[in-house]
């Protein structure tokens, strides 16, 4: 059944009450609510575990959605308690996790601007992350790093502006992937907005991310490969480049 997914109007949310709607026989677990993420668009799902009321703990190995968007499993570690149907619990995103992967999926949207091609693909990780560029360019690495550091620094507000559905079809030009979909099918699609009357950026996004460019911390370009005549893959890690010296 349809969830509320409270993450979506508070990235910094990372424990809530729930009550089991269905527990599926692989052992998935829907809830009436969650502030797990769940694996889209290149942003791995929320790790942690759900406190019984005992006390005890079922730990999770990933969050993903179900046949739906707005179906949201939360799937169990192998040989974990299976809760009953009806049952509430109290959710705990594994945060350190959840905000590294918050501050590189900013990064990530950072990198966009630093480099305005369209994007052919993306993951984000909690140590390195990659986006794809369609450019044939060639570029160097710590000029990027000097730039994404840059828009770090001068600490830009980040926030989203909800549009719908019909909106975002009426404007095509917003969406920088060229073959990730936006989160359509919810009624309403959220744009990650950095800068003041989004001046440096706008795009749709069902991710994560942190609320000011400053919380991105240090990051630097790691790589630059070519792959292909027309791609260019960047890797972002956090840190320095003489931290991997």
């Amino acid at each position: 059944m349809p969830v509320n997914a409270l993450f979506r109007d508070d990235f910094y949310l990372s424990t809530c009450e729930a009550v089991v709607t269905a527990v599926h026989e692989d052992g998935g677990i829907e809830l009436d609510q969650t502030c797990f993420y769940a694996t889209s668009g290149g942003q791995p799902g929320d790790t942690g575990f759900l406190e019984r009321a005992d006390g005890s703990k079922i730990t999770l190995g990933q969050t993903k959605n179900g046949a739906a968007k707005d179906i949201i499993i939360h799937v169990p570690l192998e040989g974990e308690a299976r809760p009953e149907v009806g049952e509430k619990l109290v959710l705990h995103v594994d945060w350190p996790r959840r905000y590294k992967l918050m501050r590189m999926h900013t990064a990530c949207h950072l990198l966009s601007v630093v480099c305005p091609y369209p994007i052919t693909g993306a993951a984000v990780g909690e140590e390195e992350s990659r986006v794809d560029f369609d450019m044939t360019d060639t570029i160097d690495k710590d000029e990027v790093t000097a730039k994404l550091m840059a828009l770090v620094s001068e600490n830009h507000p980040v926030y989203l502006q909800w549009i719908t559905d019909e909106e975002l079809a009426a404007n095509p030009g917003i969406v920088k992937s060229k073959n990730v979909r936006p989160p359509i099918g919810l009624g309403r699609v959220s744009l990650v907005c950095i800068g003041e009357n989004s001046a440096i950026d706008s795009q749709p996004c069902g991710g994560t991310h942190v609320s000011e460019t400053q919380e991105v911390g240090q990051i630097y370009i790691a790589k630059i490969e070519k792959k292909g005549k027309e791609n260019r893959r960047f890797r972002i890690r956090f840190g320095t480049p003489d931290d991997n010296a």
